[in-house]
């Protein structure tokens, strides 16, 4: 190998110069290479010239609608359209439209039947919303002032078409049958008339004696008051006792109902109140041998008896027993004897 031939040992390169800056020393960048392929270098071929595809334009319309944006320009508040010139007359704005139209002034023209005179007329009658209105205030009033006045019921509700008289004179009997009778009939007129008994004992028992009691009852009725006539309902209420089962007694009412212009004559007796069988042998042994009355009863009421054992008014002694007075039992009574009149008064009324 000749001296010229002998590899050549690369220099080492030339240090930069020191400037203080490391980028200084990094060359600027080269041109971006571009991929995009000219129409003459697609290959090293002969360069292929660009076939234009001849589109077929169709002449526009002069009718062809033009872009409208789906929310207008001035939003909240109507345009015209800008379809065509005919169609701008079907919009109008509210500062277009007639202040009133004849059709529409009077609703009786619109709905026939609906004017402001029908609707008055439909909720006044019977049945109607101002009535059933009415009639709620003055339930609530009527409410209010027995509240505050009992007494005033019997007020409220006496008149009207029925009269019933009540063979006593004792309160409990009178305001039991009148508080019954005016809770069926809406209001009724129930005065008390005094009607002492003398066919059985003072203190029946068995239904038997207590109903001959209370026929005696409506007979004084009737013959003492001259202008009492037959259409009037007369009531009777005898209390008795009755032995439903060896040594069970009970106390109870007995209520019948005449009317003989109609033959109407209905009978009902009240829930029970149990008596202990010390009571009735104390009855026993306080009634005489020799009373005239003895096979109908004693000559002594339960009442007394049991008042003295349980150190109460004669006339409380069911409620100091079982917690139920005795006008609750009579009112309880009444009440379905008054139902009963009054479905036989509708049957008496539509026979005629």
């Amino acid at each position: 190998m000749s001296g010229s031939d002998k590899p050549k040992i690369p220099e080492a390169p030339t240090p930069a110069l020191n400037t203080g800056n490391l980028l200084s020393s990094v060359a600027p960048p080269s041109q971006l290479p571009n991929f995009v392929t000219a129409p003459d270098i697609v290959s090293n071929t002969a360069p292929v010239q660009p076939v234009i595809l001849q589109q077929r334009v169709e002449p526009q319309s002069e009718a062809t609608e033009t872009f409208s944006p789906a929310i207008p320009l001035s939003k909240g508040e109507p345009t015209v359209s800008i379809r065509s010139p005919e169609d701008s007359q079907t919009t109008q704005s509210p500062e277009s439209l007639p202040a009133s139209t004849p059709e529409l002034e009077s609703i009786g023209d619109v709905m026939p039947g609906s004017g402001l005179l029908t609707w008055m007329k439909g909720a006044v009658s019977t049945g109607g919303i101002l009535h059933r209105v009415a009639e709620k205030a003055k339930s609530s009033v009527d409410s209010m002032i027995t509240t505050l006045d009992p007494q005033m019921k019997e007020y409220l509700r006496s008149g009207g078409d029925l009269y019933i008289v009540v063979a006593s004179d004792k309160d409990v009997k009178i305001s039991s049958i009148r508080e019954a009778f005016q809770a069926v009939f809406g209001k009724a007129t129930v005065v008390g008339s005094e009607a002492p008994s003398s066919a059985t004992a003072a203190q029946p028992v068995g239904s038997a004696a207590a109903y001959a009691a209370a026929k005696q009852r409506l007979a004084h009725v009737r013959s003492t008051h001259a202008n009492l006539t037959n259409n009037v309902p007369v009531v009777a209420i005898e209390g008795f006792l009755q032995e439903t089962q060896p040594d069970r007694w009970y106390e109870l009412s007995l209520l019948v109902l005449s009317q003989p212009s109609l033959g109407i004559e209905l009978q009902l007796q009240s829930q029970g109140t149990p008596v202990p069988a010390a009571a009735l042998a104390a009855l026993a042994a306080a009634t005489p041998a020799d009373y005239a009355h003895a096979q109908t009863g004693y000559s002594v009421t339960i009442g007394s008896v049991m008042a003295a054992s349980l150190q109460v008014p004669h006339t409380q002694w069911q409620e100091a027993a079982t917690g139920v007075s005795r006008r609750e039992l009579l009112v309880l009574a009444a009440r379905s004897l008054a139902g009963s009149y009054k479905k036989m008064l509708a049957v008496s009324a539509a026979e005629t």
